[in-house]
């Protein structure tokens, strides 16, 4: 019973931390297209409706920055700051694009918005999982 009260409480507070997603925000892929065949590097540019760009640690409203989900089953938790590693790339510079190198074969890539504190917004901004083809 303390296990998930603590569960809750941790889910309730992180949620009132997380900034709010405006209406109608949208993040996607520019480039590659869902089923495309790439070449290493693979140029990836990620597009955003109804918000900004802001780097990480600037708290900025109607803004965030871009994180990569790379080949991931499950969605990392969305009431924390999300974690930094392979599967899950960061951009808080505000970068807007990036090169990746990816083993051959098939790959599935997620864009997910996060706040200044890496926190994805409530509601998550999050684009559609696509999958590309590395030849």
């Amino acid at each position: 019973m303390k296990k998930m009260l603590a569960s809750i409480l941790l889910s309730l507070a992180a949620n009132a931390l997380a900034a709010p997603a405006p209406e109608g925000a949208e993040v996607y892929f520019i480039t590659p297209r869902d089923g495309d065949v790439v070449s290493n590097p693979v140029v990836v540019r990620f597009g955003l409706v109804n918000m900004g760009v802001a780097p990480a640690g600037q708290a900025v409203p109607n803004t965030g920055h871009h994180h990569m989900l790379v080949d991931l089953d499950e969605l990392p938790t969305l009431e924390l700051p999300l974690p930094k590693n392979n599967n899950v790339i960061h951009f808080g510079g505000g970068q807007t694009e990036t090169t990746l190198e990816l083993a051959p074969g098939k790959h599935t890539l997620q864009l997910l918005l996060g706040d200044h504190a890496h926190i994805p917004h409530q509601p998550p901004v999050i684009s559609d999982k696509i999958t590309v083809t590395v030849q």
